[in-house]
């Protein structure tokens, strides 16, 4: 066996990196020390090769027997043993034997893949280990296209990967190759060809080919039934799905059970509430295959029908996860997305917090691009307006970590740390800046960035760490003056704090920051500067609402009443010096 995997694999060289040394062996040591054969090309002999027509071809020593071919063979005939060999694997069923075969033969020429035969024998190998999406597209080939031993294959193929309608469309072309078949061969060619004729809406076609199986044959019974109720006839197709469960094994059942529940919700005697609880306990005992998705696809339906928006999601997301849909994946998506958005609109009637919820549930159903990602923005939006930030911050830590790439990051990060801050957890707020970082910012989204770095390190209690993160910014001091201020840092802020000049009409922040530094110098005692302040912005408040303030503030300290300067303070505009960065501060305090 093992000469024979050795004899198998010759010619398909691979390298085993830092390998030991091999031991010194005498040179006069035959075939030992001999290079890996390199094989003569073989696509161009299978090109010439009688073509493959029909399941007479698939015929090749295998076994034992098989084995010691190959290990017998030389390199001028090996890739025609390989071939032979996976002829023969696929003649008895062992789709993923032969398939590594023809990975073999591919891997020591790649023109194999040009070669008709080959991508058949590739195709019907995929087909047999349910790979059909693979093989639809390696029975693809310009020289399969009426070849009926490709399209019987490829209507197999097309019917288990979702698309009934192009599986239907190859059964003309495929029944020399279906009829030349055994009874019991061309079994399981039958009922796909049924099953895809009854998924793409042709009950009569399909109720023709099952005539050729017994009328007590379960399986057949099962296609029958469903047959029936596409065509309109509940009652009978209950009938037949009723004496399939109680002739079939257990995945004839589990096929009976979802086809009497569809003739159930199609005779309206089952309400499609208890047609979902039975659903749901089908699939309890059930998963994966066929019978989940038929079952998911049923409670799309029925969820649809009844306008239950999140049974829809739920039905669909599974779908979507789960399954290979073929041509039904994009429209059902579609119909997803339009159903999850139209939930998330303000106007939808849906609770925000059941909105974000459903957000959550399935966000892998949101649109991609530029849409999703507005679609999740304003939804962040209504929930930070609820001053629900924890929530808001989490839909948008998901769309920075798993949907932001490169650049678009940058903003993204800092709204999702300031919806951090703002829930408390300034620990998130650094860990998503930090773990954000990359060259390619510009200098503005970098100082953004900075700043509110700068409010969870003060956030967090560490005040220098905070102040350093400010180094090289153009507001650094405006900022470092409203930490200094929120902290009632004094002498700190005054350092810091940066004035107007006393001409023209000065700003909300503008006055904030003189009051501010009114009230810093009266709490240090520092008079004489009080004095300077008060000559310097006097003309410039006269005029202004918050004139009165600023005349109480910068008395001479011991002169002033408590009750004044109580609502002096109250009076000082609330518009901070440092812009959002100050709103950041004031919002987290």
């Amino acid at each position: 066996m093992r000469t024979a995997l050795i004899a198998l694999l010759a010619g398909a060289a691979t390298v085993t990196p830092h390998a030991a040394a091999p031991e010194a062996t005498p040179a006069n040591t035959p075939g030992v020390n001999a290079a890996p054969a390199t094989l003569p090309p073989f696509a161009a002999e299978l090109a010439q090769l009688p073509m493959i027509t029909g399941a007479s071809s698939w015929h090749g020593e295998t076994g034992d027997a098989g084995w010691a071919l190959l290990a017998a063979s030389r390199p001028d005939n090996r890739q025609l043993r390989r071939w032979n060999y996976a002829l023969g694997l696929i003649g008895e069923g062992r789709g993923a034997d032969a398939l590594g075969v023809l990975d073999v033969m591919q891997t020591s020429d790649r023109d194999l893949g040009l070669v008709a035969p080959f991508l058949l024998a590739r195709g019907v190998a995929l087909t047999l280990v349910e790979r059909d999406e693979d093989a639809v597209s390696a029975l693809a080939a310009a020289d399969l296209a009426v070849n009926p031993e490709a399209c019987a294959w490829r209507m197999r193929a097309l019917a288990h990967a979702g698309d009934p309608q192009a599986a239907v469309r190859q059964v003309n072309c495929a029944l020399p190759a279906i009829n030349g078949r055994s009874p019991e061969a061309r079994t399981p060619f039958v009922l796909a060809a049924a099953a895809a004729a009854i998924d793409a809406g042709q009950p009569r076609p399909a109720l023709a080919w099952l005539n050729l199986f017994s009328d007590h044959n379960p399986q057949a019974n099962v296609l029958r039934g469903r047959a029936l109720l596409v065509a309109g006839d509940p009652q009978a197709g209950k009938l037949r799905l009723e004496r399939a469960a109680l002739a079939g094994g257990i995945e004839i059942k589990a096929q009976a059970k979802l086809g009497t529940i569809e003739a159930g919700l199609a005779l309206h005697n089952l309400a499609p509430a208890e047609a979902l609880k039975q659903l749901d306990a089908l699939r309890f005992g059930w998963r994966g295959g066929a019978i989940e998705q038929r079952a998911l696809e049923i409670q799309l339906r029925v969820a649809n029908e009844a306008h239950d928006l999140r049974g829809q999601l739920r039905a669909g997301a599974a779908l979507i996860r789960y399954f290979k849909l073929g041509m039904k994946a994009a429209p059902m998506l579609a119909e997803l997305q339009a159903a999850l958005s139209a939930a998330l609109a303000p106007d939808s009637g849906v609770a925000l917090p059941e909105a974000a919820g459903l957000y959550w549930d399935y966000r892998e159903l949101a649109p991609a691009g530029a849409e999703g990602d507005a679609l999740v923005l304003r939804l962040a939006i209504r929930l930070q307006d609820a001053s629900l930030y924890a929530r808001a911050a989490e839909l948008l830590q998901y769309q920075l970590t798993q949907r932001a790439q490169d650049v678009a990051q940058g903003p993204l990060s800092v709204k999702v740390a300031a919806l951090h801050i703002l829930s408390g957890r300034p620990d998130r707020a650094l860990d998503a800046i930090r773990t954000t970082e990359q060259p390619s910012y510009s200098d503005a989204m970098r100082y953004d960035r900075k700043r509110v770095e700068a409010v969870a390190l003060l956030r967090l209690g560490k005040m220098d760490a905070a102040m350093a993160a400010l180094d090289g910014l153009p507001d650094a001091h405006t900022i470092r003056a409203e930490m200094h201020w929120q902290v009632k840092d004094w002498g700190s802020f005054v350092t810091e704090n940066t004035l107007s000049a006393p001409r023209g009409v000065l700003s909300e922040p503008a006055q904030a920051a003189i009051l501010r530094q009114a009230v810093a110098l009266a709490m240090l005692g520092r008079e004489d500067q009080l004095e300077l302040l008060r000559t310097r912005y006097a003309a410039a408040f006269k005029a202004l609402p918050s004139g009165q303030a600023f005349d109480v503030l910068t008395r001479d300290v011991g002169s002033i009443d408590p009750a004044a300067i109580g609502a002096a303070m109250a009076a000082i505009p609330q518009a901070s010096p440092a812009g959002s960065t100050g709103d950041l501060l004031d919002a987290a305090s």
